[in-house]
């Protein structure tokens, strides 16, 4: 299992919640592996915010990110208005990464107006 650190807003610290699922090689991760981390991790912000709600539908897309050089690898930061949630560090290449994280959330959407 992979632990991932969460804190919501107005909680005065952190707690690390368990996620399941996600293979501990990050090295052998393929895109829908990250999808799954990206999914736990918010699902553990929800966890942590309200225990016994019933676990939401997850939408990847309304919040910030970054992955992070950490040493033994990289770290994955997700920030919403309702908190942060921090996993890692993952034995990946950073630049890598990143790049599944944009395809899983679709990444910046090219627009068409002229300003």
């Amino acid at each position: 299992m992979i632990d991932v650190d969460v804190w919501v807003r107005g909680a005065s610290s952190a707690v690390t919640q368990k996620m399941k699922g996600v293979p501990a090689d990050a090295e052998s991760w393929t895109v829908a592996d990250v999808k799954l981390l990206l999914e736990q991790m918010l699902k553990a912000l929800d966890r942590t915010r309200d225990p016994n709600a019933e676990p939401p539908a997850v939408s990847l897309h309304g919040f910030s990110w970054i992955v992070s050089p950490e040493p033994g690898g990289v770290l994955v930061h997700l920030e919403l208005q309702l908190g942060t949630a921090s996993a890692g560090p993952f034995a990946i290449e950073e630049a890598r990464l990143s790049e599944m994280i944009t395809r899983v959330i679709g990444g910046p959407r090219e627009s068409k107006l002229v300003h």
